[in-house]
């Protein structure tokens, strides 16, 4: 059967993903906090057995990934998390819910890399930065869509979009399995895969790219901060939401669901209009520009943050947050294709994969104490937390600045 190209297919996958995943993402916090009465501390603690997860399993699927088949490993992820999330909407109770969430995680680290590799080696690391921003926009109209399904579907049932959108997983599994070309990714032969030995020699590579590159180590620090930050956040801004503030009634519309929907949707249009900005105004493949619109984006969301954990009015609250997801989501592609120019063909998957376990240990590092603080004090406290978490990647993006400056990327894309 013919494969189709591997621009527009990604721009499908992008958008289809996000519709899936935002239909359940949107209400899944709700679920767990008002079906199955979880507390901030088993909050933090689904996320913290998620990315142990996401750690122990991230290498060796990318590796998977760099010997076997990218196509392959993305198809099987798909396929993992579709199941997952079938798992976690099916019994709203904390162990059902946490075996999901590590299955999620598992499923999760078959795309985890190989995806961006896959996309590197179709269509040229040159043409990375603007495919990562068109995909942005494309997924955050799959996530406005997610998000209004999701809102129809959930003042039914809370667990209802949960469900549906893990049996729909299997759709973009099975179109990936007929309709994804592989064209740019060299395999180990055949006779030499079953030996670990070839797989040992790969992490070798990678590890020792890594090590040799001043850049991918600042660049692996920077995600090791993401990942301390994002726990606290991505768990419990809903919590916090829910814990301080009185959702007035829309209408006939009643409780929280509906401000979580209109939220979400103002967020995925400006970010709509901010990363199309960023096409226009920014060139994305200039490096030095690259990083100076991520340590602006990142600025504002260290402020924003802090806003949202201090304040006291439901409005200002909505605003920092909102001002949360739309730059964090702008800053998502420009990362991405930051760390994809700095990486070699062979090893690409192997080493997004290393960052992608950084991430995870970040966020398991960060995550419990994330928690605790929550639930020994207050939900403000711990936003507060996040902000000073983050904020140590402002000076390291000042850092990558003055290395490009005084030329040390240069040097080693030379060496």
């Amino acid at each position: 059967m013919r494969r189709l190209p591997a621009y527009p297919l990604f721009l499908f996958l992008s958008g289809s993903h996000a519709f899936l995943f935002t239909m359940m993402s949107f209400i899944h916090a709700i679920y767990r906090v008002e079906a199955a009465h979880l507390n901030p501390l088993q909050l933090v603690l689904l996320g913290t057995a998620l990315e142990v997860v996401i750690f122990i399993f991230e290498v060796p699927t990318g590796l998977v990934a760099d010997v076997y088949s990218r196509r392959l490993s993305v198809i099987i992820g798909y396929a993992v998390v579709g199941l997952a999330f079938v798992l976690q909407g099916s019994l709203p109770f904390f162990l059902p819910i946490l075996l999901g969430e590590m299955l999620w995680g598992l499923g999760w680290t078959f795309i985890s890399g190989a995806e961006d590799a896959w996309l590197a080696d179709e269509i040229g690391e040159e043409r990375l930065g603007r495919a990562y921003l068109r995909a942005s926009q494309a997924g955050r109209i799959g996530a406005l869509m997610g998000i209004l399904v999701s809102s129809a579907l959930g003042t039914r049932g809370l667990a209802l979009p949960i469900l549906i959108s893990g049996a729909a997983y299997v759709v973009p599994a099975f179109f990936l399995g007929l309709f994804m070309p592989e064209t740019g990714f060299r395999p180990t032969p055949r006779g030499a895969r079953s030996s670990w030995s070839q797989m040992a020699a790969t992490f070798r590579d990678g590890l020792r790219l890594v090590r040799g590159s001043r850049v991918l180590m600042l660049i692996l620090v920077i995600g090791l901060f993401f990942g301390l930050s994002s726990e606290g956040l991505d768990r419990l801004w809903h919590a916090h939401l829910l814990a301080h503030f009185t959702f007035p009634d829309i209408g006939r519309l009643q409780g929280p669901v509906p401000w979580f929907g209109a939220l979400g949707a103002a967020s995925l249009v400006l970010g709509l209009i901010v990363t199309e900005t960023i096409q226009r105004r920014i060139d994305v493949e200039n490096t030095g520009r690259a990083l100076r619109a991520q340590f602006a984006l990142n600025l504002v969301m260290v402020v924003s943050v802090v806003v949202f954990g201090v304040a006291t009015r439901l409005p200002v609250a909505l605003l920092a947050i909102l001002a949360v997801q739309v730059f964090r989501g702008a800053n998502g592609p420009l990362y991405r294709a930051w760390i994809n120019k700095q990486i070699e063909p062979r090893v690409r998957a192997t080493v997004l994969s290393m960052n992608g376990q950084v991430d995870a240990i970040g966020q398991v590092l960060g995550g419990p104490g994330m928690g605790w603080l929550a639930t020994a004090y207050s939900t403000r406290a711990t936003m507060v937390a996040v902000a000073i978490l983050l904020s140590p990647v402002l000076l390291l993006y000042l850092l990558a600045m003055q290395w490009r400056i005084h030329g040390v990327v240069q040097a080693e894309a030379a060496a």
